[in-house]
């Protein structure tokens, strides 16, 4: 179990390919720590804002077919800097752990290394544009293609619409991310649900 007050005020990310379970496991996540009795709350990358949720609409909207990547890379970071503002910081503030879908990781993995933008580009501006760029913790949810298209819903949004090339570079930008960064977790998220969550909890405690 981990220290309550080690968590007070931490911010971890669970970030990974599309179909990785990234959403699932935070729900779990965050529902363990409150049973631990840690003032935790949960957010996704892009929303949770107003501003936020109408950026996600766009970048998603499987209709906007010409969208260029680096439109893609500043709107998710127009996002994700409102998400900051409005409630990441204010949580942290007041010692709340914050347990985030998503964060700069991911627009590394999309837009920096599948995209070929950069992943050291993508860092440069999130350095320029957010406070804070980098958790606590980040865990990468690893997950083959063959199991991540067979967890996906069938009405696709625009990127989980880009292909099986495209989708296999993003977990090769996840993984290189993994070993470049420090406070970076590589889980294996093949598995089952519940066992992930088990694996994703004793990160959690060896860190905290």
């Amino acid at each position: 179990m981990p220290q309550t007050n080690k968590l007070t005020g931490r911010f971890i990310v669970l970030d990974g390919p599309d179909g990785c379970g990234k959403s699932t496991q935070c729900a779990l996540l965050a529902s363990w720590l409150r049973k631990q009795g840690v003032a935790v709350v949960s957010f996704r990358d892009p929303g949770d804002t107003i501003i936020g949720e109408q950026i996600r609409k766009i970048l998603l909207n499987p209709k906007n077919t010409k969208m260029d990547t680096r439109t893609e890379l500043l709107l998710y970071m127009a996002a994700r800097a409102q998400l900051w503002k409005e409630k990441i910081k204010p949580a942290l503030e007041k010692n709340k752990c914050v347990v985030l879908d998503r964060w700069l990781s991911s627009t590394c993995a999309y837009q920096g290394y599948a995209g070929g933008f950069g992943i050291e580009k993508v860092i440069k501006i999130a350095t320029d544009c957010l406070e804070r760029p980098w958790p606590d913790l980040t865990i990468i949810l690893d997950v083959d293609l063959k199991t991540a298209s067979q967890r996906l819903k069938q009405n696709l949004d625009r990127m989980e619409r880009k292909g099986d090339g495209y989708h296999k570079k993003v977990r090769e930008g996840f993984l290189e991310l993994a070993r470049r960064r420090k406070n970076f977790t590589v889980v294996d998220a093949c598995d089952d649900i519940k066992k992930v969550s088990q694996i994703i909890k004793q990160v959690v405690e060896a860190k905290f």
